[in-house]
């Protein structure tokens, strides 16, 4: 059995406020206008603004000053995914569609869906059918209509477009026409970082998967650079399942552009599956960030993730998703390695456990 996204179920709630604006959004004699303006005020109620903390047992442990935890774990369905798919529900509902579709193995399938509902679209979560994960049971209750498909994940994901292009539906799959609004959707996670922070931190640290959550945090703070709101821009620090991520790879390599792991090479375990493919879909515009500024990739070992993940819980309080504390764990390498001088230092957990 493989499974895939770790975030265990859990009663997915939202604010009685939210289930108000929700009746308004999906009432179509109302204006499109009126009705976006409502979905806006959902997405500001429920998404984003999580919690930046001080992890002083971290520093303690690990003899670093300064170290702060971004807890994307603070969104409604427990990960960093809430953000862009309540961008993508967003766009359908603009754009006048009925039915949002995606391939997922667990996560982004929640979001979509718990967003898909709020505004009254329908759902249509595509899953590789050797994959299975409890948080099908949270999409259902959503009202997704769940597909299983053969196929890797990658297979899935374009069944699951070609399906999208043949029926007329919104397909909010990662990569090609999509990666603009979901790397600005994750350009916010910047923003709120350094809206807490009053600038930007020496070096800012989170897990890649397909990359499109690593370039949108780096793209956040430049955006905010060039407005003159901060004095730098972070050295981005990247960090995934050993050897199992072509970004990672692709960088250790010193190529330009992101090359594909080998299908056949990769294992998957119930702690490196959230990060792991032989294809990352915007792997090229996280490859640009960590180049351009000057940053580092790490390989994590299954065992490190969960050593990290069991610390936070017992020092810090933290129920951390094992695969989420890569970006964490090659930040305190690379501070192992350089021995830091005091200064901010930010790491990215991308969900609960």
């Amino acid at each position: 059995m493989l499974l895939r996204d770790g975030v265990k179920n859990a009663e997915i709630k939202v604010s009685s406020e939210t289930r108000k604006l929700s009746d308004f959004v999906k009432d179509k004699t109302k204006s499109l206008i009126d009705r976006l303006e409502y979905f806006e005020d959902i997405i500001n109620i429920e998404v984003g603004d999580t919690g930046l903390n001080r992890a002083k047992a971290l520093e303690r442990e690990f003899d670093i000053r300064q170290l702060y935890i971004k807890y994307e774990g603070d969104n409604p369905t427990g990960t960093q995914k809430d953000r862009i798919a309540f961008a993508q529900v967003y766009d359908a509902l603009r754009r006048d569609y009925d039915t949002i579709s995606l391939a997922t193995c667990g996560n982004y399938g929640v979001a979509v869906a718990l967003a898909a509902n709020l505004a009254g679209l329908k759902c249509k979560v595509f899953i590789p059918e050797s994959y299975h994960t409890e948080r099908i049971k949270e999409m259902e209750i959503l009202n997704a209509e769940i597909i299983k498909l053969e196929g890797s994940y990658e297979d899935v994901v374009k069944s699951s477009t070609d399906y999208a292009f043949e029926y007329g539906w919104y397909d909010a799959n990662p990569g090609g026409a999509n990666t603009p609004l979901q790397i600005t959707a994750y350009a916010q996670i910047a923003y709120e970082i350094v809206e807490d922070l009053g600038d930007a931190p020496k070096y800012c640290a989170a897990p890649v998967s397909n990359g499109t959550l690593f370039a949108g945090i780096y793209r956040g703070f430049v955006t905010l650079y060039k407005r003159g709101k901060t004095s730098r821009i972070p050295k981005m620090i990247a960090a995934s399942s050993s050897h199992k991520n072509p970004i990672v790879s692709s960088f250790k390599k010193g190529l330009s552009s992101c090359e594909d792991l080998d299908p056949k090479a990769i294992k998957e375990t119930i702690y490196n599956e959230p990060l792991i493919n032989w294809h990352s879909f915007d792997g090229d515009e996280a490859l640009f960030a960590l180049k351009e500024s000057e940053g580092d990739a790490f390989n994590v070992s299954d065992k490190k993730m969960k050593e990290m993940a069991t610390f936070l819980l017992k020092k810090e309080g933290l129920k951390i998703l094992p695969a989420s504390t890569t970006g964490l764990i090659g930040l305190l390498e690379l501070d192992e390695k350089l021995n830091f001088e005091p200064d901010r230092f930010v790491a990215v957990l991308t969900a609960k456990n």
